[in-house]
């Protein structure tokens, strides 16, 4: 058991401790030679991928006519986009591990400079396709491999634009990208943080420490100044980031145009074969019946820290501030693979392989980027990045990067790497139904130890849906407001932007939480918003998550199924995949029987804490 006190020092101390890359062990970084062995390996191989690109656009632009012309080349092409989708993993995943790396960096630019070229070279094939006789496209889905491509070919087809102008976007393709590359510089290589000041004490602070440690600080005064701090700093770069911002939007409101959509949302939801029906619904629901669980949360931490007032930076409370759950690397991987033994010897193989052969980068160093997440190139074994500072809730981000891994090692093992990806509103169940599983047989594993139980569920309130069902629903909330916007023609600047998140903030958390100046500029924190429609995934995904977690704890043999459903990666849309799993989601019933169990787990809190307490 740690005292306040001894928390303050731990995370100073931490702070502290923070190294450059060259530092730390090997072997709590991943290791990108699974990729290339060499630096002379990917430079040969980069130099191959050109030379192939080349040949492919002799052999094939202007030249298709045949059925079997088709297929053919359909097979060079999935070749050519497994090497591409290697090289520009090995160059992006350098720069993530260590952004102050000017070789990684320089590395990086030139590249993606050679892949929009080469995606301009090779924007020619689908154009083609798409101007073939439709009985031509008809008679080369008879190939299995190439079927649910050309059906999908033909369903879009509509939406492609013009041979030269496909060629010219994809040649743009870095330029039209330059939103989030100014994101990412400002985020990464412009902000500096001062020390925080505070209850006689000074903790210098950083990004990745103010969102690893200090949001969830129990010492209020540190706590509420290291927001402070943090906030100052961010509302001195709201302007550039709101222009990078407006930049990514305007683009997304070009595409949708040229493609022939009225709307952004439009647009995006196409790409994930999600319709506006079931997008709206998991706002709309979500936004109003979670929020009374919530809201009857944050007075909870109210009551348990006797604060005056719950601030916005009170929000990342832990329930039991004397009580923390203190877990090393080995024993997060010893719970995880406990925790995941209902998923079967097969699943677990690939999770004792990601910790046996470096797919993880853990270590806390000086220039890693914020956050963690896994990239999985097809071809190749995954890469999880995160900052493991061993808080037991490292312990679940790890379980649900894995979720990630497991789900398109399976995907693509089974499917070609058209076929492989699923529906981005699928994309994250399968890594929450690790992070629940996990988070079950850590609240079974407590027994009758009142306390850690409280601490277990505590963390799936606060961690795992919080952040799914809450960060992300107010994010998505705020995301479409900006998309409406865009679609009336306007262009967003920091006080507009800054004005709808407060507003989304108010709407959710009501007269419960003060929003404390600073709470407004939450926006400038998520590189999501680069990304499409990606913030409503989380709830659609946790809303899976959970159901088909509860249903393997209900009967094991739903495992089995489940795992069967990540093998089918993208080959149905995101309902049939869930439907194959057991959950209906073109109904509302799986959604608000989550919200229900989130509800029930807040009273389960507020019940064992009247019990400690007697």
């Amino acid at each position: 058991m740690k005292t306040v006190v001894q928390w303050e020092y731990d995370f100073r101390k931490w702070s502290e401790n923070m190294i450059e890359r060259s530092q730390v062990d090997v072997s709590q970084t991943w290791d990108l030679t699974h990729l290339f062995q060499t630096e002379e390996v990917f430079n040969e191989a980069l130099e191959d991928l050109k030379g192939k690109v080349d040949a492919f656009q002799k052999e094939y632009e202007g030249k298709i006519t045949t059925a079997s012309q088709v297929n053919a080349g359909l097979a060079t092409y999935r070749e050519l986009l497994e090497l591409r989708g290697k090289v520009s993993a090995y160059c992006n995943l350098a720069v993530s591990a260590n952004t102050k790396d000017k070789e990684a960096q320089t590395r990086a630019a030139q590249t993606l400079t050679v892949l929009a070229g080469l995606d301009a070279k090779l924007s020619f094939f689908e154009s083609e396709l798409s101007q073939l006789d439709d009985a031509v496209l008809e008679e080369a889905r008879a190939n299995k491999e190439n079927a649910l491509y050309i059906e999908r070919l033909l369903e879009d087809k509509k939406h492609l634009l013009s041979k030269d102008v496909e060629a010219t976007l994809a040649a743009l393709g870095n330029t039209l990208d330059a939103g989030y590359q100014a994101y990412n510089d400002i985020k990464f290589k412009d902000m500096h943080f001062a020390d925080v000041e505070a209850d006689g004490q000074v903790i210098p602070m950083t990004y990745n420490s103010f969102e690893g440690r200090m949001q969830s600080e129990s010492n209020t005064a540190i706590r509420r100044e290291a927001f402070k701090v943090f906030s100052d700093t961010l509302r001195k770069y709201q302007h550039s980031t709101a222009s990078a911002y407006n930049t990514q939007i305007q683009k997304e409101k070009t595409m949708a145009t040229l493609r022939g959509f009225d709307s952004v949302i439009d647009y995006l939801l196409d790409r994930q074969k999600v319709s506006r029906e079931l997008y709206d619904r998991q706002i709309n629901v979500i936004m109003e019946e979670l929020a009374p669980h919530m809201r009857k949360f944050a007075r909870l931490l109210k009551e348990i820290y006797q604060l005056d007032e719950v601030r916005y930076e009170d929000l990342k409370l832990e329930v039991d501030p004397t009580y923390a759950a203190k877990v090393t690397y080995d024993e997060a991987k010893q719970y995880i693979l406990e925790g995941l033994e209902p998923l079967g010897e097969d699943y677990l193989k690939i999770m004792k392989e990601a910790f046996d052969n470096r797919w993880i980068d853990y270590a806390e160093t000086i220039g890693k980027r914020t956050g963690a997440f896994c990239s999985s190139p097809y071809g190749a074994n995954s890469f999880i990045l995160m900052f493991f500072t061993e808080d037991m809730n490292d312990c679940m981000t790890l379980a649900h990067e894995l979720g990630h891994a497991g789900h398109f090692q399976l995907a693509y093992k089974n499917q070609n790497i058209l076929d492989g990806r699923p529906s981005m509103y699928f994309v994250e169940a399968p890594s929450t139904t690790n992070e629940l599983l996990v988070e079950f047989y850590l609240k079974n594993k407590a027994g009758d130890d009142l306390r850690m139980k409280r601490w277990i569920i505590s963390q799936m309130v606060a961690k795992t849906y919080y952040h799914n069902f809450v960060t992300h629903l107010l994010e998505a909330y705020f995301q479409r407001e900006v998309y409406r916007l865009v679609d009336a023609g306007k262009s967003l600047d920091a006080d507009m932007l800054n004005d709808l998140f407060r507003e989304t903030l108010a709407k959710f958390w009501g007269p419960e939480v003060v929003l404390t100046e600073g709470a407004e500029l939450t926006w400038m924190r998520q590189p999501h918003y680069y990304m499409g429609l990606y913030s409503y995934t989380y709830s659609a995904g946790l809303t899976i998550g959970t159901q088909v977690a509860k249903m393997i704890q209900k009967d094991s043999s739903v495992a089995n199924t489940w795992v069967e459903v990540l093998k089918m990666g993208g080959t149905k849309s995101a309902e049939e995949l869930a439907k194959a799993a057991g959950v209906d989601v073109s109904t509302d019933a799986p959604l608000k029987d989550t919200i229900a169990t989130i509800g029930g787990l807040i009273d389960e809190i507020v019940d064992i804490t009247k019990q400690l307490n007697a």
